[in-house]
Order: C-alpha cells, then structure tokens, then sequence
C-alpha cells in the first residue's frame, strides 16, 4: 500500500515509518523543509513537500495515495484548528474511496476515568484536549461517506528517551528529593512507541471504518511510581514528593491539568479486534534502568 504520512519525522511518525517500510507498504512523507526530506529519504521514504496547512497539497498527495496516517501536530494554541483542516481535507480526498485514513487522537480525552475502563468510556477531556472531540467527530462520521476512517488515541507515549516522561526525569529537585505533578496516586495510560507504531499499521490494514482505538498497553502505573523510578535511576535513592499544585501550574501552564488526570484504561478491545500485541518495556523499567536512565540514555538522543 502507499501511504501518506504527516509527522514523519516527529517522536511518534518516527517510528511509524519504519514499522510501515517493515510490513511492505511505501510511505510518501509529508516535508515541510529540506532538512526534514533529508530525514524521511535516508529513512526509506518518499518525501512531498507541504505543510499542515497546505491544504491543496494534502488534497493531491492524498488522492495519490492508497491511504493516510496523519501523526503530525503544530503543538501549541494553533494545534485545533489546524488539525480541523487537515482532516477536512484528507476526508475530502478520500470521499467515496473505501481507502483507510488513520487520524490521531489522544486518550486524555476521556478525562478522570473513576476506575478502569476501556472502549466506549465517555469523554470528559481536560480543556488542553477539548478541541479533539468535534474533529474526531468529523473523521468518523466520514465512514457514510466512503472513507475507512478510524481515530488512534495514544496514551502517554514513551521510548528511546523521548516524550512526556522526560516531565518526570527532569522535574525539580528539592532537597535532594524529586517532586512530582499531582497527589501521586492518579494513574497514567501508557503506550511504547514502537508499539504504537504497530497499532498504526494494524489499523492501516486491518481496522474497521468508524473506530475509535485505544492506543495502550494496559500498563497504568501511579505517576508517584514513575518518580520513585526516576528518582532511583538519578542517584536519590526513591525520594519523591509532590509538587505544590500551584506551582505545577504556574511552570507547566494548561499541560498540568492533564498531567493530574487519574486514567486507568485496559485498551484490551483494541488489542483484540486488531490483534494488536504490544510487547516493549514498561514505562517504569524504562525509567529506571532504560532509555531514560541518565547512565543509559544513547548518546545524541535529546529529552523532550
């Protein structure tokens, strides 16, 4: 199959191109610069030049291939509405084609969970991700108009020393003791990266029009858990403390709200209808003596 794929070059889409390349399809990469073709070319891709907001390149790149993974996000303020054309476009390149289109999500969608859930939780999203919801709407409801479309909503996201658990890594120290956003006891849903990469081609081949997929692995430690690992790794011994709230809020801004979302999700539905089966390290081991850990984090790879 040849795919087009946005954010390429990103923490997730970097490795959803190999895992695409992997299981024999093509990737046409969308490219925003010469720097980042360079990237996707040395990594097997094709590149297309374009941005987010190009909406007649998507338009014609999309026609041109067999289906779409959109990955890709400005990340800041503009992040809804840009996200909002992108899937308007890619949809109206699609109509009446029966090809797959593979949107992004998130799961912090689904808000303080109250215990554990999975498929068919309702949605109570912190402001941050407020926006997710009438665009996923969209991409959905193009399943009556002949798009095979389906949402992936990754957990928190961590592998190869990058992403949100570098907030715990390098959170504030205070007297030789790790603070940690939130009381600690609330949950996070998590999911490697390179496993996610896997969902995304799961999806791509097998996934049913109109579904919304659970991007986790099951693994929902305490973020008071992930400190302690983190703590251990850095030298402290397992001291953790909580970060005063207010403080979190005035370093972290809107972030913090999701950050203190108490979510335990299963993502075992998803698991079964693609037989998706995610098998990289927990987050916590990862933390504590992976990619994380300051004596074995590779060389080159930045935090964050």
């Amino acid at each position: 199959m040849r795919v087009l794929l946005t954010g390429g070059t990103g923490f997730v889409g970097s490795s959803v191109l190999p895992a695409l390349l992997r299981h024999g399809h093509s990737v046409l990469a969308l490219a925003r610069s010469d720097a980042a073709a360079e990237r996707l070319e040395r990594a097997g891709a094709i590149t297309v030049r374009g941005d987010l907001t190009d909406t007649d390149a998507l338009l014609r790149y999309a026609r041109e291939a067999d289906g779409v993974i959109h990955v890709a996000s400005p990340g800041d303020a503009t992040s809804g509405l840009v996200d909002a054309g992108v899937a308007a476009a890619f949809v109206a390149a699609l109509t009446d084609s029966d090809k797959p289109y593979v949107h992004t999500g998130g799961v912090w969608v689904l808000g303080d969970t109250h215990g554990l859930v999975d498929a068919g939780a309702p949605f109570d999203p912190p402001a941050l991700t407020a926006w997710r919801l009438p665009v996923e709407a969209k991409v959905l409801e193009s399943t009556a108009d002949g798009v095979r479309s389906m949402v992936v909503a990754p957990g928190i996201v961590y592998g190869h020393g990058a992403g949100l658990p570098n907030l715990i890594v390098q959170a504030p120290r205070r007297n030789g003791t790790l603070l940690y956003p939130g009381p600690g006891d609330q949950h996070w849903a998590t999911v490697h990266v390179d496993d996610l990469a896997e969902l995304y081609v799961a999806a791509l081949e097998r996934g049913e029009g109109g579904s919304f997929y659970l991007g986790v692995n099951g693994d929902t430690p305490t973020v008071r858990e992930l400190a302690e690992a983190a703590s251990r790794a850095a030298g402290l011994g397992g001291a953790v403390a909580p970060e005063p709230r207010e403080e979190t809020v005035a370093r972290l801004g809107p972030l913090a709200e999701a950050l203190f979302l108490d979510q335990q999700v299963t993502g075992a539905a998803t698991r079964q209808q693609l037989g998706w089966q995610p098998a990289g390290p927990s987050l916590l081991t990862e933390l504590e003596s992976g990619s994380y850990a300051p004596r074995t984090r590779p060389a080159g790879v930045a935090a964050g």
